[in-house]
């Protein structure tokens, strides 16, 4: 797409999502103190062959004390085909719509009002996990029902939304992409965000890419859902340290999902309410009230929706600054000094720290390359790989994003 219809096309986007607002408050909600952060501990690594769950699980334990059971997740890219019940081709064209279900009677009507008449599936099956909570040492909460759906917006649908909502002009691709992510948001609003009871939420709706999380530890995932042998290319997790509150909900965990990509990080925002205003103002409502649901967003938004090149919204995200900046070429560190001021409501504010976690980028393609980005550290994906989806890294310490598709 060119520069100019990319515009129109992010701008057309933007406006179809005017009515997911509804129903939310005229101003951001100021997060809860049961939804407060505290030092997390996160861990991502992506591989050219597959790695088992079971390695995950000495890793995520070493980092126990960075975590108090408030929440836990995982999120898996690069999955195998076979252990998914589908074929390749399915895996990488179709939507892998994950739904957690807090209560296990919500099914049905999940489905009758959010995913039968939009979608039509390939694949639909709920996830296996242990029959006996009391096999897992230390999980107290019980983790969601989940059910996984393999799913493409059925053809009518996606034209008479193209037709409302202006995106006609758009690739098709686009356009279910949107469908997909405006319909998470309605259901999440209307199973999760609007209940004093909370139902159900979705988990992931993006192509070759699994999230998990419950109350617990991250480990405690892979356990309960029996993904010792499961197998992925990439893999992040989360031990989540909330320093204030009770116990939270699974949505409350990380990772947190823009549509393709899952989101881990350590830390806190000063600034959450500024960043919130400015995504609201492009339609983008709040409905998790955390740090990393609006990192997510943001990611998401200048990502997918304004089409911004990589190295452009890592540098919004996490800037470079001081020596790193000093030591660019001049012509770069204009270009990147331009997008930190355009985009200086994004930078964390918080103690200590004065940008977003530098992050992790996988990408799943058909071949694979990294350059060395400012702030970033690249990890080069050679041709010759065993696996017909080489993945594309890049990132560093405090957080991990990990995208697919």
């Amino acid at each position: 797409m060119g520069r100019a219809n990319r515009g129109f096309g992010a701008e057309q986007i933007i406006l179809s999502r005017r009515g997911l607002l509804d129903g939310l408050p005229t101003r951001t909600a100021r997060r809860s103190p049961e939804a407060a952060e505290g030092g997390c501990g996160v861990l991502g690594f992506a591989a050219n062959l597959p790695i088992a769950g079971k390695h995950v699980l000495a890793a995520s334990q070493q980092m126990h004390n960075r975590g108090n059971g408030k929440g836990g997740g995982i999120a898996m890219a690069g999955l195998d085909p076979r252990q998914a019940r589908v074929d390749a081709a399915t895996l990488r064209s179709h939507y892998l719509l994950q739904l957690a279900l807090l209560d296990p009677h919500a099914r049905e009507e999940v489905e009758a009002k959010y995913i039968l008449p939009f979608f039509d599936l390939a694949q639909a099956y709920p996830l296996p996990h242990v029959a006996d909570l009391g096999d897992i040492p230390g999980l107290e909460v019980r983790p969601p029902e989940v059910w996984r759906y393999f799913a493409r917006v059925k053809p009518l649908v996606l034209e008479q939304f193209a037709e409302e909502k202006g995106l006609r002009e758009l690739p098709e691709r686009a356009v279910e992409d949107e469908f997909v992510y405006q319909n998470s948001y309605r259901l999440n609003q209307a199973f999760y965000a609007s209940l004093g009871e909370k139902r159900a939420f979705v988990l992931s709706h993006g192509r070759n890419l699994s999230v998990l999380k419950i109350v617990g530890y991250a480990e405690q995932v892979v356990s309960y859902y029996m993904l010792e042998e499961q197998t992925a290319h990439v893999w992040i997790a989360h031990q989540r340290y909330p320093t204030k509150g009770r116990v939270w909900h699974p949505g409350g965990a990380h990772p947190f999902i823009g549509l393709n990509e899952a989101l881990v990080h350590n830390g806190d925002f000063a600034n959450y309410h500024a960043v919130s205003e400015y995504l609201r103002q492009r339609n983008i409502g709040q409905l998790f009230l955390t740090d990393t649901e609006v990192s997510v967003q943001l990611f998401d938004l200048w990502d997918r929706v304004y089409g911004y090149p990589l190295e452009i919204t890592l540098e919004a995200m996490a800037p470079t600054t001081e020596h790193d900046a000093m030591m660019l070429p001049p012509e770069k560190r204009d270009l990147y000094l331009a997008v930190q001021r355009t985009h200086i409501h994004g930078l964390r504010m918080a103690p200590g720290s004065s940008s977003l976690p530098d992050l992790i980028r996988i990408r799943i393609a058909m071949s694979c390359w990294a350059s060395p980005i400012p702030a970033c550290s690249a990890l080069k994906c050679l041709p010759s790989m065993s696996t017909p989806h080489p993945l594309k890294m890049i990132g560093a310490s405090a957080g991990s994003i990990c995208r697919s598709g």
